[in-house]
């Protein structure tokens, strides 16, 4: 399972149900581990609609807390009021379920 480090104010918001996103940038980095996870043509494009746990982590150590998420993956601009900065696209992670 592929675990992604979150800072804290968003760790709150997807737990209380009020951020349904989370966003990464579109580097070679994110782009090899999601393209481990989900089906994507060319390798930087996401295609259909899989889905697969996530576990967010607020910190680095071990000992941090962290939820699993159920998520898909989708490219395309975010919601500033999330933490996206408007108008640059990233590699947007849907929420749809959360198991804290």
């Amino acid at each position: 399972m592929l675990t992604l480090p979150i800072k804290k104010k968003w760790f709150d918001m997807i737990l209380s149900g009020e951020k349904k996103e989370e966003y990464r940038e579109i580097k070679p980095y994110y782009t090899n581990r999601f393209n481990s996870l989900f089906r994507m043509y060319p390798i930087d494009n996401p295609i259909g609609n899989d889905t697969n746990l996530i576990a967010f982590r607020n910190g680095y150590s071990k000992h941090s807390p962290l939820f699993v998420a159920k998520c898909y993956l989708s490219r395309g601009t975010g919601n500033p009021e999330w933490g996206a900065e408007p108008g640059k696209e990233y590699y947007v992670l849907k929420i749809l379920e959360v198991h804290p």
